[in-house]
Order: structure tokens, then C-alpha cells, then sequence
């Protein structure tokens, strides 16, 4: 965007951010300011994330700052808003750990660069002033935040009684998968439970749990939850838990493993579902609306911005990863693509199966920099579900149970897309610390890795943030995917990924691991996998599993 153009979304201020948005009418850009220890913080809370002061105002600033990690989107996510334009995360002058997205206008999108000098200019949308940044003429270039370390957060077991010991996944299955099935999402998570609990040597009558993720939610993500699912199965359960808030979507199978490890339930039936390539479809034709309401919650900060998709998200931090440690799309994020492709080419049940080289590769149309069509996942229909049980019920299961060695859940980034971590995906470096915590295995005792590619560069952030390899050494450590080929020395996302056999938003990962660890992969099969990690979560939060194979 080289300048304001199109209908951009407006925000839905609250009682709390209504101050930012409305600061602009004196031509002066307000963060909230700490009058005790002076620290400035965004979005806007009412206490200080630093000392704990309730001493908060809204303050003047100079409106200058710095480009820490920008996109050029070129994808048409909003009908009145036409790409290119750029989506930055600009750090303020005043404090650079605080930081806006915004877009960058006045320039090329081609012009712009990370460090580059910014300054503020409104544009007034009614009541409302959305800050916008240009390039300050003539200005060296900033200094750009440092990462965070993020270690001294990092807390210990709080018993050395872990509650993963107390369990067994002990049944997995999966609806038919693909693109646009035009089918109720309902029919297709009761498939894959059914299919689950006959894996696991049940019946509907054992399950005394219901477990899912994101719950009820809208937009192609889910049936409607456990409400749904109950009204449907009729399984009367003793505890039920479903919503986004987990550590990634595997949190939900972590809930589950709690409620077993504390008595309260037997065998917990997990589920997963999603239909946006049909909901998106439906919504093309008018058969669902959208609301055309104000932008709120997460998207008050992003959608002004046409900054609609995880695309321009995670692509912020995908630049500020080039820029900080080297590299570039046919060293780190092509290899990614390529292996996924290659595995899902020996997957029945995937999406795309056709071979794809490097030239198919670089030469796709760009999505938002540095991503191209095939570092974006595949949006699709299915369901997948995953049988959580108590450890003394497996000797009457008919198949190997899949035990449970960790799980990794700590935030220690905060939950935020733009105000902390930009090296890596944010939410990777908390639980794959935390992880590690809770087991004396490492990262070499892994046979294969099921992380979590909704876009390339978040399997590229979880192989660092596990320690498979140093911070910035991913390119090396693909070494053009042979490290993490089938025949690798890390197999990594052996069914394809969510980039090849489709988005099915965590719950591919651990089905793939199950299958892995009981033999059961045909085709893909990894030779004597007995170790296997999970990553959920294609940001904030995330979670990890270590598993291992029953014997």
C-alpha cells in the first residue's frame, strides 16, 4: 500500500482501548504509560504488566518509530481493501518492547525494510484515527528490539509425580478428509469418534469424558462442540471440557489426561473438527453470512489493517527470522514444503499427493512474503478423534497403547502476536522448554516429529525451539530436507503435514503419531519408531507431547 486506500475494516473499541483510537484527533499517537515505573505497554491494560501499578494513563508520544518485521500481503482477504500493501510491526521510539501493527504508506511496498525510521500520520475513519506509519525522509536506520530471553521464566515440576504416567492414548480414528465435502460437520466428528472408540476396543457405553477444541466456535472450526456432541451420543458423561483457550489444540487431550489422572473419568473421547473449505464455500455463494459488524477482540488490532490472516501474522516474524540470522526461502521454508509433499504422496488420505519440485515451488503466487501458495496449509473438511485412558485399563485394549513421557504447556512469551517474540512463531519457546522439564529424554532420543506446518515457518520455529538445532541453523539442519526425510535422521510430518494432507489443526499431528508408534503407517511407515513429539498450536498458545510406544 503505498498509500491509504480502499474500505479498510474499522475497529470495535472497548471502554479500555477506546482512548488509542480516538487520540489521533490532535494529530498525537497515546500509549499506555505506567506513572510509576514509566513503562509503556500496548494494547492498553488497566494494570502494569512491569511493577503491577494500577497507575496507567494514556500518554503522548513522539509517534516515531522503528520497522521490527513487515509483510507484503498480496492476497485479497477483504473485498474493499486490494493488496499489495504492507503490514508492519513498528516498535515506538519511546519503548521498543512496545510495538503497533500498522501499515507502512507513502513508499513502495518493495522499499520497505526492517529497521527502517517511521513516523505516525491518522487517518480519520469518523470518531476514529487509525495510526498509520510512513518512512521519516532522510533517517539512518533504528535499532531493532533484541529477543527477549525467555528462559528465567521457565519454572520446574511442581511434583515428582507426573500425571502422564497415569494414562494411555489408547484409540484414534478419522472421518473421510477432504476439500469441500459439502457434508454437516456433526456427521463427520461422529464417524471419527465411532471409528475411535472401535480402535480402542470400547463401546459408546465406556466413554465417561468429552474433550474438544476450540468448543462451540464459528467460521468452519468446529460441529458446536461437546453440547453438539453430547445431544448426538447421549454418553451422559462425568466431566466434559471443551474451548480455545488451551495450550494449542492438543490442550484439550492434555484436559482429558488430567480429568483420567485425577479418577474423575476412565476413557475420555477427544475430538477435532473442522469444514472451512465447505463453510468458506457456502459463504461465496450467500448461503452463510458473515457479519459486517466492527472488528473486535484480537482482530480490533489487526483487521484495520487488513492484517486478516495468520498469512501476515506469522509473515512479520518470517522477515524479522531472515533478517536477524540469514537464510531465505529455498534454504529454509522450500524444504518444509517439498518433504511434506513427498510424505503425503504415500498417504492415501491426503489432500494433495502429486509431485511438487523446487521450481513449483518458488515460481506459486505469493500469499503474503515471504510466503507462497505452498507454505500455506491446506483448508479442508474432516474430523479426528483420539481415546484418552486410564494406564490400568490398557491390558483389555486389543491394540499397543501410545504412552504419554511429557507434555509441554508453559507460556513464557507473551500471548500476543506483535509485542514479543518476531524471531519465531510466537508460543514455541514455553512449551518446548517445559517439555524437556518433564522428562530425562532429549531431542536425540526422537524417531520422528509430527510439528505443527500451518505455514512453513512454524515447523521451521518448533525445530529450533525443541533444540534440534541452534536458533538461525534451520537451513543447515534441513540440509535441503535429507535431515528430515522419511529415511532421515529426524522424519518430520510423515503423513504430509497440514501443508499436503490438509488442516486439520493439530489433531493430524497426534492421530500421525499414534499410527507411527503402533506400526500402523503404512506406507510411511518410520523404521522402529519407538519416540515421538507433537506440536500443536500454529501460535498463541501453543503445547508439545512427547509419546512413546507401549511395550
Amino acid at each position: 500500500m503505498t498509500d491509504a486506500q480502499g474500505e479498510r475494516p474499522l475497529p470495535q473499541p472497548t471502554i479500555g482501548s477506546e482512548p488509542f483510537w480516538t487520540s489521533g484527533a490532535d494529530g498525537r499517537l497515546r500509549i499506555a504509560q505506567c506513572r510509576t515505573c514509566r513503562r509503556y505497554h500496548h494494547p492498553p491494560q488497566p494494570i502494569c504488566p512491569t511493577c503491577r501499578s494500577t497507575d496507567v494513563v494514556m500518554t503522548a508520544v513522539s509517534g516515531r518509530a522503528v520497522v521490527a518485521g513487515f509483510t507484503v500481503n498480496h492476497q485479497q482477504w477483504l473485498p474493499r481493501f486490494p493488496p499489495p500493501y504492507v503490514v508492519a510491526v513498528v516498535a515506538i521510539e519511546e519503548d521498543p518492547m512496545t510495538r503497533l501493527t500498522t501499515n507502512i504508506i507513502g513508499c513502495e511496498p518493495d522499499d520497505v525494510a526492517i529497521g527502517m525510521r517511521v513516523r505516525v500520520v491518522f487517518e480519520q475513519q469518523g470518531e476514529l484515527w487509525i495510526p498509520l506509519f510512513e518512512p521519516e525522509p532522510g533517517a539512518e536506520p533504528g535499532s531493532v528490539p533484541e529477543p527477549r530471553d525467555l528462559t528465567r521464566a521457565l519454572r520446574a515440576m511442581g511434583s515428582t509425580v507426573k500425571f502422564e504416567d497415569k494414562v494411555a492414548l489408547t484409540g484414534v480414528g478419522s472421518s473421510t478428509i477432504g476439500r469441500r465435502l459439502m457434508v454437516d460437520p456433526l456427521s463427520l466428528t461422529v464417524q471419527a469418534c465411532l471409528r475411535a472408540v472401535e480402535d480402542a476396543g470400547l463401546t459408546l457405553d465406556d466413554i465417561d469424558g468429552l474433550a474438544t477444541y476450540p468448543g462451540g466456535s464459528a467460521g468452519g472450526m468446529s460441529e458446536g462442540g461437546v453440547t453438539a456432541v453430547e445431544e448426538t451420543l447421549r454418553i451422559q458423561p462425568t466431566w466434559i471440557n471443551g474451548g480455545g483457550e488451551f495450550p494449542g489444540p492438543s490442550g484439550s487431550v492434555v484436559s482429558a489426561m488430567l480429568a483420567v489422572a485425577s479418577g474423575l473419568c476412565r476413557h475420555v473421547l477427544c475430538f477435532r473438527t473442522v469444514w472451512e473449505a465447505t463453510y468458506a464455500a457456502l459463504n461465496r455463494t450467500g448461503r452463510i453470512r458473515s457479519s459486517g459488524s466492527r472488528a473486535s477482540g484480537m482482530f480490533e488490532w489487526r483487521a484495520p489493517f487488513g492484517a486478516m490472516s495468520a498469512a501476515n501474522w506469522i509473515g512479520v516474524n518470517a522477515s524479522h527470522y531472515f533478517w536477524r540470522y540469514g537464510g531465505d526461502r529455498a534454504s529454509t521454508l522450500a524444504p518444509i514444503a517439498l518433504n511434506a509433499r513427498a510424505n503425503a504422496a504415500r498417504n492415501p488420505d491426503a489432500i494433495y499427493t502429486d509431485s511438487m519440485t523446487l521450481d513449483d515451488y518458488l515460481g506459486a503466487r505469493m500469499i503474503s512474503s515471504p510466503f507462497g501458495l505452498y507454505d500455506c496449509d491446506v483448508p479442508c473438511d474432516g474430523a479426528i478423534a483420539i481415546i484418552v485412558s486410564s494406564l490400568d485399563t490398557v491390558a483389555d485394549r486389543p491394540k499397543r497403547p501410545v504412552l504419554v513421557e511429557a507434555v509441554g504447556t508453559q507460556i513464557t512469551d507473551r500471548i500476543s502476536w506483535d509485542q514479543d517474540t518476531l524471531t519465531h512463531e510466537p508460543q514455541v519457546f514455553g512449551p518446548a522448554a517445559h517439555l524437556w522439564t518433564r522428562t530425562s529424554l532429549r531431542p536425540d532420543d526422537v524417531d520422528v516429529a509430527e510439528l505443527y506446518d500451518g505455514f512453513t515457518f512454524n515447523a521451521v520455529s518448533w525445530l529450533e525451539a525443541l533444540g534440534f538445532c541452534g536458533l538461525g541453523e534451520a537451513a543447515d539442519f534441513l540440509d535441503g530436507g535429507k535431515t528430515i526425510a522419511l529415511d532421515g535422521r529426524l522424519p518430520l510430518n510423515t503423513h504430509g503435514g497440514q501443508l499436503s494432507a490438509g488442516r486439520t489443526h493439530g489433531f493430524g499431528f497426534l492421530q500421525e503419531a499414534m499410527l507411527q508408534l503402533r506400526g500402523e503407517a503404512e506406507g510411511r511407515q518410520v523404521n522402529n519408531a519407538r519416540v515421538a513429539v507433537v506440536s500443536t498450536g500454529g501460535g498463541t498458545p501453543g503445547g508439545t507431547l512427547l509419546l512413546r510406544r507401549g511395550d
